[in-house]
Formats: C-alpha cells, structure tokens, sequence
C-alpha cells in the first residue's frame, strides 16, 4: 500500500473550512451513490465496475496484472482475486498468461466486459454533466482557489472600470505634455506682446 502523507496543517481551521470538506464529501458521496446505483441497475456490483474501468483505463505500457489492478483499486490481493473470479463466471473477463513470465497472469475485457463497461461509462459521462459543477466548486473551495469570474463593487464605481493598458498610459502622458508645452508657449507669447507695447510707448 502507498504510505500516507503524515503532513499536518499548522494553521486552525475555521468553520468555512470544515463546511467546504463536508460539501465536499457530500458531493463525492451523491456521485458515488449513482455510481453504485448504476452498477447495480447492469447486473453486477459497484467494485466489480471499478475493476472493469480499471482494466481498460490503465496508463500506456502498464501490463493489467492482479497486483496492478489491486494498487489502483487500493484493494488487497485475495480480494481482487474474488471479483476477477465473478467476472470470469460472468463472462466479463479473461486471464492469459504473461508474455515474459508464463506464471504471470494477466487480464482482459471480453466483449460481454466492454459492452458492460461502455453502457456505465456514458452513463457516468451524462452524470458528471449534472453534478460535475457542483463537485469542481466543493474542490475549488477546499483548496481555496479564487473564481475567475469578474465582481463588480458597487461601493466603488471606479473599480469596476477596465484598468489602462500601459500603451494607454503612455498616451495620456505625451498628450498631457504636449498641452503643458502648448500653454507654455503661449504664456510667453502674450508676454513678449505686452514687452513690446511697453517699449514701444
């Protein structure tokens, strides 16, 4: 079994935080009740599913050997054993040889298998698009991932106004100068007028 993470979190938690996990594992738990429900309606248990998905979702070059399935399904050896024993009296599964070590054994789907496991995957997919949002949300809140979504604050107008890009800032900059420069010059126009008509009296 994979050793666990014994890193503890120094801080306190404070009710928002226990209030995310639990609406967490609520919707963890709503989608695992239609998992099972699901299994269940197809004839066959919640974990012999798992192990269906197991099988055929494994990474490239992984072999689906007992011990593997048993790792991902975080089960112990003899009870892989007994689910990969039901599926083959169902007709789910087969088991052949290794290609390099003859006593291994490995396994594989069945047509019976992949036309079973096909039905409960688009069943799971059409599931996911009803409460798949609400699940990433209970995730996000947990792990406090800020929304992406714009807030308006209606206390202060101008923060709802669209920051100046720096070539906007630029802009406004020469253009403010070039005004500057602009009076300037017209302050001494007037006066050197009014010097002239002072020397010229």
């Amino acid at each position: 079994m994979t050793p666990r993470n014994t890193t503890r979190i120094t801080r306190d938690l404070s009710l928002r935080d226990y209030r995310s996990l639990a609406e967490l594992r609520h919707q963890i738990r709503r989608f695992l009740h239609f998992s099972e429900e699901a299994a269940r309606q197809h004839g066959i248990e919640p974990q012999q599913h798992q192990l269906l998905l197991a099988i055929k979702g494994l990474p490239a070059a992984t072999q689906p050997t007992i011990g593997e399935i048993a790792r991902r399904l975080q089960l112990r050896h003899h009870s892989t054993v007994e689910l990969v024993n039901r599926l083959t009296e169902h007709g789910a599964i087969t088991r052949r040889p290794g290609v390099e070590d003859k006593r291994e054994v490995l396994l594989g789907l069945t047509p019976i298998g992949e036309r079973l496991l096909r039905n409960l995957s688009v069943d799971h997919h059409a599931e996911l698009q009803t409460v798949g949002p609400a699940l990433r949300d209970a995730l996000d809140a947990v792990l406090h991932v800020p929304s992406t979504k714009p807030k308006n604050n209606p206390r202060n107008p101008k923060r709802n106004m669209p920051a100046h890009s720096p070539k906007d800032a630029g802009d406004h900059s020469a253009e403010s100068r070039s005004r500057t420069r602009a009076a300037a010059g017209k302050r001494r126009i007037q006066s050197d007028g009014t010097s002239g008509k002072q020397r010229a009296v």
